[in-house]
C-alpha cells in the first residue's frame, strides 16, 4: 500500500477544502434569495462596514475589474445605500463608505441569513455543532493570510 506524501495529502486537503467553500459560498448566496440586494451588492456593502474601502480594493474583493466595480457602486449610491467620499489619509483617493441606509440594509440581511443558517445548524448534533466552532479559528486563520 502507498502511503501518499505530505505534499499529497496537503494538496488533496487543499482541493476539498476549496470544494466545500464554493459550496458554501453558493448556500450563503441562497440564504437571502428573497432579499432586495443581490449577493454581490450585500457582499460590496458588508465590505464597507469598518471604515469604507476604495474602489479598486472593493473590485479586488470582489474578482472584478474596477469598471465593474464602480458599476455596482454607482448602483449603491442610487440607491441610498453608500456614497464616496475622500480618502482621510490620501488626498488624491476617495473610498466608498456605508450610509446608514445601507447598514441597516447589512444589519437586516444578517439577520434574516442568521435565522436560516441557524435552523440548519439545529439539524447537526451538539459534537458537529462543536466541531464547526472549532474549524471557525483556523478558517479565519485562512482568509487573514489570502488578505495579505
Amino acid at each position: 500500500m502507498n502511503k501518499r506524501s505530505d505534499h499529497e495529502e496537503l494538496h488533496a486537503l487543499a482541493g476539498d477544502f476549496r470544494e466545500a467553500l464554493r459550496h458554501s459560498v453558493y448556500l450563503v448566496r441562497r440564504l437571502d434569495a428573497d432579499g432586495e440586494l443581490s449577493a454581490a451588492q450585500l457582499s460590496t456593502l458588508k465590505m464597507l462596514l469598518d471604515d469604507g474601502v476604495r474602489v479598486g480594493g472593493i473590485a479586488r474583493n470582489l474578482g472584478v475589474r474596477v469598471p465593474s466595480a464602480t458599476e455596482q457602486i454607482i448602483k449603491l449610491e442610487r440607491a441610498g445605500l453608500a456614497r464616496r467620499e475622500p480618502d482621510p489619509h490620501d488626498s488624491r483617493a476617495v473610498r466608498v463608505v456605508l450610509t446608514a441606509k445601507g447598514r441597516a440594509a447589512v444589519d437586516s440581511a444578517n439577520a434574516r441569513r442568521n435565522a436560516v443558517m441557524a435552523g440548519i445548524l439545529s439539524s447537526l448534533s451538539e459534537q458537529d455543532r462543536q466541531a464547526l466552532a472549532a474549524a471557525l479559528p483556523v478558517i479565519g486563520k485562512i482568509n487573514a493570510s489570502l488578505l495579505q
